[in-house]
């Protein structure tokens, strides 16, 4: 019988089946981070459904966004030692499951559990990975297609929030909930997709992965209850663990890791509090929604022009200097916003906001992958996007606490 190879190339393709994978991390996102912002559609339904509050139904979002990132680092480990097939496949079902369990709840306890936690753990065996596949198979034209799969985000929120509303009108929200864990198994299609690639420098170092290997013959000639058995699985996973997380060590790593902690705290705050602070300057409802709309807009743009345009030969080797450029923009915005009190200065603020977001979240994994290189990328995108997960969860309650009470016409 024929032997199934994995495919094996000296370098990056930059292309071939390099664009299907960028296809299965564009449908990936789409799956993972924009049903996760389309949830927050049906706290209206809960909070009647329940007779709970807002802050009480929030915590569902703030569950499934905070699992997602803080257990990256799991999702990187099941595609390293598995397959990232095996790993996005897991989450898939895992997803589903929390929604179609979701659509059964009696509390918001139940929602914490299955729509929160359970989907969270699926999304998370499923988006780092994901993306660490595509710098497995680009080089040259990372920034691009980096770009292109990230845009998933924003483009599947434009497309599913409506198609969500329409979904809780025709079938209530428990048959939404349904229907979107059947959507999100199309996470499973995405798992296929992702044809396994062994690249030069995979065999950089082989020495570590050819005690593991000896080890493992020695563990077939004894008992699997053997203490012989419990020394070997302890110091294997220790070596693994060693050579999949050196590049903790590396200095540069260190300091992104930083710049991402910062921004992760900085950035995600003006997505809850950019309708309100509107509001509060006199800005009509429809305007004020209006601004989130061209915010998502323009970071699609930014996704997708940015790392075209970083995939330039002029700007190839600066990836890192653009991001930071791309992050300071952002802060600068910010210092500007409390000098913004009408709609004509607050549209620019969100059009520039909006594309540099989208430009530095397209660099995140190109600046990563230049750092620690394709060998470690899935594990080091873990850890990155572990560090979103805290600031994720608690930023937008401590600036809210921190900022002045919005005056009264923000209520009416």
């Amino acid at each position: 019988m024929a032997k199934v190879n994995r495919t094996r190339s000296t370098s990056p393709p930059d292309g071939g089946w390099g664009w299907m994978i960028v296809a299965g991390c564009f449908l990936v996102t789409i799956c993972t981070r924009a049903v996760t912002r389309c949830i927050s559609i049906f706290f209206v339904e809960f909070q009647t459904y329940f007779t709970q509050d807002y802050a009480q139904t929030a915590w569902i979002h703030s569950i499934v966004d905070c699992v997602t990132m803080l257990c990256a680092p799991l999702g990187s480990v099941v595609s390293n030692h598995l397959s990232c097939q095996v790993g996005i496949m897991l989450g898939g079902l895992l997803a589903s499951t929390g929604f179609i369990l979701g659509s059964f709840a009696t509390s918001l306890k139940h929602l914490y559990l299955t729509l929160g936690v359970l989907t969270g753990l699926g999304f998370a065996l499923c988006y780092s990975p994901a993306i660490a596949m595509v710098g497995k198979y680009f080089n040259r034209r990372k920034a691009l297609a980096y770009g292109i799969a990230m845009s998933g985000s924003g483009i599947g929120t434009f497309i599913l929030a409506p198609v969500v509303q329409l979904l809780i009108e025709q079938f209530s929200w428990r048959g939404a909930l349904l229907i979107l864990g059947g959507f999100v198994l199309n996470l499973c299609v995405c798992g296929a997709l992702m044809r396994p690639i062994t690249l030069k420098e995979d065999h950089a170092t082989p020495e570590q992965n050819y005690v593991c290997r000896t080890q493992k013959e020695d563990l077939k000639r004894v008992s699997p209850y053997s203490s012989l058995t419990k020394e070997w699985a302890q110091t294997c996973l220790c070596c693994c663990l060693q050579q999949e997380y050196r590049f903790l060590l590396m200095s540069d790593f260190v300091v992104l890791a930083i710049s991402v902690l910062f921004m992760a705290y900085g950035c995600s705050p003006l997505f809850v509090y950019l309708v309100p602070y509107a509001l509060s300057v006199g800005v009509s409802h429809q305007q004020a929604a209006f601004l989130m709309s061209i915010l998502g807009v323009i970071d699609i743009i930014g996704n997708i022009t940015f790392g075209w345009l970083t995939n330039r030969r002029c700007l190839k080797n600066y990836h890192y200097i653009c991001y930071l450029f791309a992050v300071g923009m952002d802060g600068f915005c910010y210092l500007c916003l409390p000098m913004l009190q009408s709609l004509p200065l607050l549209v620019p603020f969100s059009c520039t906001f909006g594309y540099f977001d989208g430009a530095y979240v397209t660099l995140i994994p190109v600046v990563t992958a230049e750092i620690v290189g394709t060998t470690s990328l899935s594990s080091a995108l873990g850890v990155v996007y572990f560090l979103h997960a805290v600031p994720y969860l608690v930023s937008p309650p401590i600036a809210g606490g921190t900022s002045p009470q919005w005056p009264a016409n923000c209520e009416s």
